[in-house]
């Protein structure tokens, strides 16, 4: 029997998975779900969304990936993994995504180029649809494939970007496009996602509980939330690992609440690397 059935839980509250159900709305991560679906409907063009690695972007991208699949009117697609060796590839992907009627291995840079650009004049004018492209970890996005989605977001009318892009990505994405003067001038909206604080540490815990199936008492004493909102440093991705390890220790040891002393133990016990990132291997393209 898994563990949290143990404790009267229907599902694990803490998974590493990012599961939009599971996703703790902040103020921070709340603000920038709303500003991007704004930027979104009014077709802006592009969205940077930023933070340190744990903060949560993952989960959020995957939350607005559900909404915005929910809206019939937008086209929506998503690149998980943008490590492109080179810009063919990238280009051959586009193609892929979004069903084009075109050989990449066959068809220049700029057939490819000119392929995507009549889509996005059938999808986005034609047929009146918002087309919107998301791309995770894009810290990882080579310089070309910046290049090459500079060019796909000068396509516009005359009220509204075609493609609405959003870059989802670590804080090295920063220097690098603001370093690309014609890339950043074109960026209508950026977010900063940052940790939690002590309160929204305490919510966090309560809420995916709460969404994991847990009706009884608290598990965590309020001397136990400080200590861990201490030690993660308010990172979700973080934050969540520890008290998964608190709950399996919990249950192992038979007892009723997570508290301050076994906190403290667990952190003795180096059960997270102390002082390390959050989020723990780096990564690699």
């Amino acid at each position: 029997m898994s563990y949290y059935k143990l404790l009267g839980l229907s599902a694990e509250p803490f998974s590493t998975s990012p599961d939009p159900a599971f996703l703790y709305l902040s103020r921070g991560h709340r603000a920038a779900l709303t500003r991007i679906q704004i930027a979104i409907s009014l077709k802006r063009g592009l969205s940077v969304v930023m933070g340190e690695v744990g903060t949560g972007k993952t989960t959020l991208s995957r939350k607005l990936a559900q909404v915005l699949r929910e809206n019939e009117q937008v086209c929506f697609h998503m690149i998980l993994n943008p490590c492109f060796k080179s810009q063919k590839q990238f280009l051959a992907h586009l193609a892929a995504l979004f069903h084009l009627d075109i050989n990449p291995r066959k068809a220049s840079g700029m057939e490819c180029i000119e392929a995507v650009e009549q889509f996005l004049y059938r999808r986005g004018v034609q047929e009146r649809k918002t087309v919107a492209l998301l791309v995770d970890e894009a810290q990882m996005v080579p310089d070309y494939v910046l290049e090459i989605l500079r060019i796909l977001l000068n396509y516009e009318t005359n009220e509204y970007k075609i493609l609405q892009l959003i870059l989802v990505g670590q804080m090295e994405l920063l220097p690098r496009i603001s370093r690309m003067q014609n890339f950043w001038d074109r960026i209508a909206l950026k977010c900063l996602i940052n940790p939690l604080g002590l309160d929204e540490t305490r919510e966090m815990i309560q809420f995916r509980l709460r969404q994991a199936g847990y009706e009884g008492p608290g598990l965590f004493s309020e001397e136990a939330i400080r200590a861990i909102h201490e030690y993660t440093r308010g990172y979700p991705r973080k934050l969540g690992m520890f008290c998964h390890d608190a709950l399996e220790h919990l249950v192992m040891q038979d007892r009723r609440m997570v508290d301050e002393a076994m906190v403290r133990e667990l952190i003795s016990r180096e059960l997270l690397p102390v002082g390390g990132t959050a989020g723990g291997v780096p990564d690699v393209c």
